[in-house]
């Protein structure tokens, strides 16, 4: 599968962690068809256990009883998703959200439920059981839902075929895959059949490997079976981690495009962690927003906002449909730090870009802590003519001028159009 632009939607990890629920799913997904589909925002993805009828927070309950149907696989739980009941699996939600011109999507975790090994389940397509496909020296070191699963035995290619086939007559289009992007090379033999399976279960799905750092030495490996994989650990609202982002995407960039993206994860924004307090909201400042709103653009990192859609207050909802940064984030070719450095008492980063559509992008990032209110030549990005200029989030427009100039504030930023 080639996904030429990187993949835009919404994950209910940030705001309800492993406890989302099919109401929840329905009106955040509502509310992306009426204000961001035209945006290019489309996939509406479910997080972690689903299958758990217990949850209740970002904290998982511990070998709990989970929702599995007969052949060991896990099944949604029908008290937190109604319409699932019977048998019928995700195929009721998926099928109501593709109804509004988006993409559905699931987490799961690598391997075969504990459970199933536990009571030596049946198998779908083949004689064996879950406990003779079972690694069981291969566990999750922050999850006890499962096992890992040994390509070398007779009947694992099976079990993995088994579950992306229910998953396709669920009308799944999107995988995020857990325990397995920085788990190689242990895990390495098991990423490549699974993505083998799902690769060939008859429908199209985005297989997204998590979580990070994904391994720098492993690039070429991800883009050959992955559509895309996490480069840090999960990310939330603090400057510190947005920070230490500017060194990986430093680092990733030149492995971005052509169908396969690193991704710098989810987008704290908005109303998060929603299942602690109701109350919750993103501590990044709005200058901060706008920095990493920029770099995950001009870097081309999947987008997948992680706040609650239906509290949007109007900064962020400007933030996520700012139409110019979203169409950098489809048209930014070549992405690359220029240089990183101090510059008039504060540190200062410049990344480019060819667009697409003609001409050059350039984001000048303050990632220190005082303001900074000089000028950067356009010959530090080759550029010896004097060109215009529009800065993206400002929509501002400078005659022909032969520097990058403005006042910004610290962990904040300014982006161009150049041509």
């Amino acid at each position: 599968m080639e996904i030429r632009t990187p993949p835009m939607g919404w994950n209910s990890w940030d705001c309800y962690g492993a406890a989302v629920n099919e109401e929840t799913v329905r009106k955040n997904a509502e509310y992306m068809a009426e204000h961001l589909k035209d945006l290019g925002w489309e996939y509406v993805v479910v997080d972690i256990q689903w299958y758990e009828p217990k949850a209740k927070d970002h904290e998982y309950n511990a070998f709990t009883e989970l929702c599995m149907d007969g052949y060991s696989r896990l099944i949604p739980s029908p008290e937190r998703f109604p319409s699932s009941a019977g048998g019928k699996g995700f195929a009721p939600l998926a099928e109501y959200v593709h109804s509004l011109g988006l993409k559905f999507g699931i987490h799961i975790m690598r391997g075969i439920p504990r459970q199933a090994v536990h009571r030596n389940t049946a198998l779908l397509g083949t004689q064996r059981t879950a406990r003779q496909v079972a690694k069981t020296a291969s566990i999750c070191a922050w999850n006890t839902d499962m096992y890992g699963v040994d390509p070398e035995k007779d009947g694992a290619r099976e079990y993995y075929q088994s579950i992306f086939s229910l998953y396709a007559s669920w009308g799944v289009d999107f995988v995020k895959c857990d325990d397995i992007a920085r788990e190689l090379p242990h895990e390495e033999s098991e990423l490549i059949m699974l993505s083998q399976c799902i690769h060939s279960c008859g429908r199209d799905m985005v297989l997204s490997l998590s979580p990070g750092p994904a391994l720098l030495e492993k690039a070429e490996l991800y883009k050959q079976y992955a559509e895309m994989w996490r480069i840090t650990d999960d990310f939330w609202d603090n400057w510190q981690s947005l920070y230490n982002m500017f060194e990986r995407c430093e680092k990733w960039s030149v492995h971005n495009g052509a169908g396969h993206w690193a991704d710098a994860d989810m987008l704290p924004v908005g109303a998060i962690l929603q299942d602690y307090d109701p109350a919750n909201r993103t501590r990044f400042t709005q200058d901060e927003m706008r920095t990493m709103m920029t770099l995950w653009c001009i870097f081309r990192s999947p987008l997948m906002i992680g706040g609650e859609l239906t509290k949007l207050d109007e900064f962020t909802k400007a933030l996520l449909t700012n139409a110019d940064i979203i169409a950098m984030n489809k048209c930014s070719r070549h992405a690359h730090q220029v240089w990183r450095r101090e510059v008039l008492g504060t540190e200062l980063v410049l990344w480019a870009a060819v667009s697409s559509n003609g001409g050059t992008y350039a984001a000048v990032f303050n990632i220190g802590e005082k303001p900074f209110g000089g000028d950067i030549p356009l010959t530090d990005l080759e550029l010896y003519e004097r060109h215009g200029l529009r800065e993206l989030w400002t929509g501002e427009v400078t005659g022909s001028a032969g520097v990058l100039s403005g006042n910004i504030p610290p962990h904040g930023c300014r982006v161009y159009h150049i041509g």
